[in-house]
C-alpha cells in the first residue's frame, strides 16, 4: 500500500511490528471522514496505546469523495489520519463563511447551521439533526492509475471545486446533512469564473456540483463510492452570482448500488432549474490506493 508521505510511511512501519495490519473497513462510515478537525494529544507518538480517533476528511478526481486509512492494533481502537496530522497548522475550511458570500447565502447558512445544534431546557447545546460537512482542498499525495502503475501529484493539486483561491470567483458552497432523513442540502453561490452563456453558469460547472454533492451525499450514507452515472435535465439557467440550493435524496440502495435524486432550486425554492439523477457504487479504498 502506498502512503502520502515519508512520515506516514515511518509511523506505520513501526506501527506494523507492533501487530497493526492496514485495511479498508467497510463498516467504516464516512461520516467520520467528514468531522470536524480533532487536534492530537501533545504527548501523541506511534508507541502510545491510548484511544484516539482522528479525522481525515479527504477528497479527490470526479467520483471519488473520502478516504479514510485505518490502522487496527491488537489493543487499540481504530482511528483514523487527518491532512494536518505532521502539520503546525490546521488546513482552511472552505465551508465556512467569507467576505464574498451574499447576505442571502448569509442568511441560508445560518439557518440551517442554527439546526445543527439545539438548546436543552437546562440551555446546553445538543447536536441536531442537521449537520455542516467541512470541506478542504487537497487530496493524497499517490493514487493509482494508468498502466504504469502509481503516479504522483504534485502538491499543488486540489480538488477541482476549491480550486480557487480568490474568494466568490467560483464555487462558493457548503453541505448540510440530514443523515436520518437520508438527505442533503448545499448552498451554493456561483462566481463570475464560472460563466457559460453571458451572464449565467456553464452547464459544466452545474454538473459538477450535482456530482459533488450526491456523490459526498452517497458516501456519507454508503462509504467510499464512485460515481458510475449521472443524468442530468437542464432546466432553467442560473444566473452568476445567484444563490441556489442543491437538495440530494437517498432513493434506494442495492448491494454496492446507491441511487440518488437530485433537484437544483432558486433559493425560495419556487424554480427549478435542474435536475438529476445518480447511480454510485461502493468500492474497496485499497484499489485506489494500490494495494
Amino acid at each position: 500500500m502506498l502512503l502520502c508521505c515519508r512520515a506516514c510511511r515511518t509511523m506505520f512501519s513501526r506501527l506494523w511490528g507492533r501487530g497493526v495490519r492496514l485495511l479498508s473497513a467497510p463498516e467504516a462510515t464516512a461520516a467520520t471522514a467528514f468531522q470536524s478537525p480533532t487536534p492530537l494529544p501533545p504527548t501523541w507518538n506511534p508507541d502510545n496505546r491510548q484511544d484516539h480517533t482522528i479525522p481525515f476528511p479527504f477528497s479527490g478526481a470526479s467520483g471519488m469523495r473520502a478516504v479514510m486509512v485505518e490502522v487496527i492494533p491488537l489493543n487499540i481502537r481504530p482511528f483514523t489520519m487527518a491532512p494536518w496530522l505532521f502539520s503546525s497548522s490546521q488546513p482552511r475550511d472552505y465551508s465556512l463563511p467569507n467576505s464574498s458570500w451574499s447576505s442571502e447565502m448569509q442568511k441560508l447558512y445560518e439557518h440551517y447551521n442554527n439546526m445543527c445544534e439545539v438548546d436543552t431546557e437546562g440551555g446546553n447545546k445538543v447536536k441536531g439533526a442537521w449537520r455542516r460537512l467541512p470541506s478542504y482542498n487537497s487530496c493524497l499525495e499517490y493514487v493509482t492509475g494508468g498502466q504504469g502503475g502509481s503516479k504522483v501529484l504534485q502538491q499543488e493539486a486540489r480538488l477541482f471545486t476549491r480550486n480557487i483561491e480568490e474568494q466568490g470567483a467560483g464555487f462558493e458552497y457548503v453541505v448540510f446533512m440530514k443523515k436520518h432523513e437520508k438527505t442533503c442540502i448545499c448552498v451554493f453561490q456561483p462566481g463570475h469564473l464560472l460563466e457559460g452563456p453571458p451572464g449565467y453558469v456553464h452547464g459544466g460547472a452545474i454538473a459538477t456540483m450535482i456530482d459533488s454533492v450526491t456523490g459526498t451525499h452517497a458516501t456519507y450514507l454508503s462509504g467510499l463510492i464512485m460515481t458510475a452515472n449521472l443524468t442530468i435535465n437542464y432546466r432553467s439557467p442560473i444566473p452568476l452570482g445567484s444563490v441556489v440550493l442543491v437538495h440530494s435524496s437517498l432513493d434506494k440502495v442495492e448491494g454496492r448500488k446507491a441511487f440518488i435524486s437530485c433537484q437544483v432550486t432558486s433559493s425560495d425554492g419556487s424554480k427549478l432549474h435542474t435536475e438529476a439523477t445518480g447511480l454510485f457504487l461502493k468500492v474497496d479504498v485499497r484499489h485506489l490506493l494500490g494495494a
